[in-house]
């Protein structure tokens, strides 16, 4: 196994990504894999996953030619491009860090983070990151999200690699716990 850490460069490689995002949807798997291997929530598609590679380009990790991993960036300018993470963005603009309003700073939303199965436990989460962290730190102050208090698979994978929770809250519209979580990129 041999795993590069790059950018989504191609449509084939957007494509790779919905599909490992639609083997990890929350509602396709079920809740002893849920529990165990982490999920995701909310589903792209082409044309939102291209317009946001467009706007800052999406970190994927690649075995060969088969994508094994993303982290998306979401810039705050897709902030009403998806329906259930207004609400999200909504309560961001309430929420202070480190004295100062959050959204007073240059802050992206890690759109989300999946690695497949069979890749899991290899420091993929960490690489993809590692590459967050080099290309976008000098442009943003901040990357924040939300996880699920029950995926606790992912809490301890952003704790691990220097997130920070910040709130939690229950979103109402899409019925869940949640734990805002912070990577100080400064």
């Amino acid at each position: 196994m041999s795993i590069v850490f790059t950018t989504i460069t191609s449509d084939k490689e957007v494509n790779q990504v919905l599909d490992l995002q639609q083997q990890n949807l929350n509602k396709n798997i079920s809740e002893d894999v849920a529990t165990s291997q982490g999920f995701v929530t909310v589903q792209h598609n082409f044309d939102l996953l291209s317009r946001m590679n467009a706007a800052e380009p999406q970190i994927i990790a690649k075995d060969g030619d088969k994508v094994v991993g993303y982290a998306l960036v979401m810039p705050t300018s897709f902030r009403y491009e998806i329906p259930v993470l207004m609400a999200m963005f909504d309560m961001l603009d309430e929420l202070n860090y480190q004295g100062k309003p959050v959204k007073e700073y240059n802050y992206y939303a890690m759109g989300q983070i999946c690695v497949a199965e069979g890749y899991r436990g290899q420091g993929i989460f960490d690489g993809m990151y590692a590459l967050h962290k080099e290309r976008l730190s000098g442009k943003y102050d901040l990357c924040i999200t939300e996880v699920a208090k029950r995926n606790t698979r992912s809490l301890a994978a952003h704790a691990r690699v220097g997130f920070e929770i910040i709130h939690e809250y229950f979103d109402t519209t899409h019925p869940e716990l949640w734990e805002v979580v912070l990577l100080d990129l400064r």
